[in-house]
This record gives structure tokens, C-alpha cells and sequence, in this order.
């Protein structure tokens, strides 16, 4: 049940972190933030960034066990 949590919190880190980077026109290097187009609307997105802040929360709630 905690990695669907977790999956949730890295999914908002992983928004918040790529709109700030990819809208500044920049792929964050190793973070590989690219468009992806949702319909009409582009989105920013970045996998590497989404399993390790996935991983992170995964972590902190095994800790607070």
C-alpha cells in the first residue's frame, strides 16, 4: 500500500520539478525532462525523476513505520 502512495508523491514532485525545468526550455541533464503532449495541452514529465522521487517517499514511509 505504501508504493501506491508513493507512487502519488512522486508523481507531484515529479509535475512540480519538470514544469519549473522543462518551461525554462532546459532537459535538466541527467533528469531527461521532455514534452509529451496530452490532447491539446503539452505537459513536462521526466521518468528518472518520477522512480526516484518515488523511491524517496517509498522510503520515508517505511521509516515512519
Amino acid at each position: 500500500m505504501e508504493m501506491l502512495k508513493a507512487f502519488g508523491l512522486g508523481a507531484v514532485l515529479t509535475g512540480s520539478i519538470a514544469v519549473v525545468v522543462g518551461s525554462q526550455g532546459s532537459s535538466g541533464g541527467a533528469l531527461d525532462v521532455h514534452a509529451m503532449a496530452l490532447g491539446d495541452y503539452k505537459i513536462y514529465w521526466s521518468w528518472p525523476l518520477f522512480l526516484a522521487g518515488s523511491g524517496l517517499a517509498w522510503g520515508l514511509m517505511l521509516l515512519q513505520r
